[in-house]
């Protein structure tokens, strides 16, 4: 499950941190940031990036170029959640929640199974992403403790801190999460880039924190086997998916929660220095429960996680789909 990330940086940023090497060039390739219409929408940058809101995705060129080899890459910003080709009227009143789609379904889905056979694979590219602990049941919702997870970082970078960043000397490791995308059109002929992020059962790693995560790519060569959808078949390329196992994670505040709330703050770990979840640690649910207070204190009416909202009808409508 997947319903927050962050990513922060700007286009030209985003691009340096997604250099990749083509079997047959040794030099470094930067891929093209194509910014498409998308019903007037663009991305901005945030600390707080909700679904329905648009972000720079990596997919293969030669969707928009049939002369392109499916192994060079560009980066197009598409909304977060899967609009139904059928769908008519307003994109955002289709009644589905699809920001995150089963791999257990996808190849049967009304939905998704028309993407997928297509080739329309991307890689959702963030900073990091934000998960609740669902394991605390005793909880409602808006108190479970929230996570900020993110790929390792080189020496001295901290993902909460972007004085620690130096772009210009070497890129972050960015979080990529494997999806799919679609082209969604208004009865003006507009086009809609939009995408969902596939999830599986959690690995033994993450499952104290929840049940299901996102299908992460955490090397090169796995990322270029998702987009090559000319070279590497859906098959092949679902097989391909597994739970990882390099990444990391702290507690923060559940300010996060709140999909308005876009503050710097939003990222920044409880206390003051990042620390793992741990069942038995008297110092992070001291650290946890103060969150929590300061929170309910000052939003009444934060939003819950999408996970939570119309769980019965998420369940299924996409199931008939």
């Amino acid at each position: 499950m997947c319903g927050r990330t962050c990513l922060t940086l700007e286009p030209k940023e985003i691009r340096c941190c997604c250099k990749y090497r083509k079997q047959s060039h040794s030099n470094l390739k930067i891929p093209e940031y194509r910014n498409e219409f998308n019903c007037g929408r663009k991305y901005q940058p945030s600390h707080n990036i909700a679904p329905t809101d648009i972000t720079p995705v990596l997919v293969s060129a030669a969707h928009f170029d049939e002369a392109k080899e499916s192994s060079e890459r560009i980066i197009v910003p598409m909304m977060w959640s899967m609009v139904p080709r059928w769908h008519k009227g307003d994109y955002r009143k289709h009644g589905l929640t699809t920001n995150n789609c089963r791999l257990e379904n996808l190849a049967v889905s009304k939905l998704y199974g028309p993407p997928l056979a297509a080739g329309h694979r991307c890689v959702i590219l963030c900073e990091g992403f934000y998960e609740w602990q669902t394991t605390t049941k005793e909880l409602k919702a808006s108190e479970r403790p929230a996570f900020y997870i993110h790929m390792p970082q080189n020496d001295g970078v901290k993902m909460e801190d972007r004085s620690t960043w130096d772009l210009e000397k070497e890129a972050i490791n960015l979080l990529k999460m494997a999806g799919l995308f679609d082209v969604w059109e208004d009865e003006n002929g507009d086009k809609l880039y939009n995408y969902t992020l596939i999830t599986f059962e959690s690995n033994k790693k993450f499952s104290a924190i929840h049940h299901r995560i996102p299908a992460i790519l955490e090397t090169d060569e796995e990322v270029e086997a998702w987009l090559d959808f000319r070279k590497v078949g859906a098959t092949r390329a679902l097989n391909m998916l597994k739970p990882s196992e390099t990444i990391k994670w702290y507690g923060v505040s559940n300010l996060v929660n709140n999909s308005r709330n876009k503050s710097d703050q939003c990222n920044k770990p409880i206390g003051s220095e990042p620390h793992p979840i741990s069942k038995g640690s008297t110092d992070l649910k001291n650290k946890i429960m103060q969150s929590w207070l300061i929170v309910k204190k000052r939003n009444k009416d934060e939003d819950e996680p999408s996970e939570e909202k119309d769980k019965d009808l998420k369940k299924l409508k996409l199931e008939n789909n």
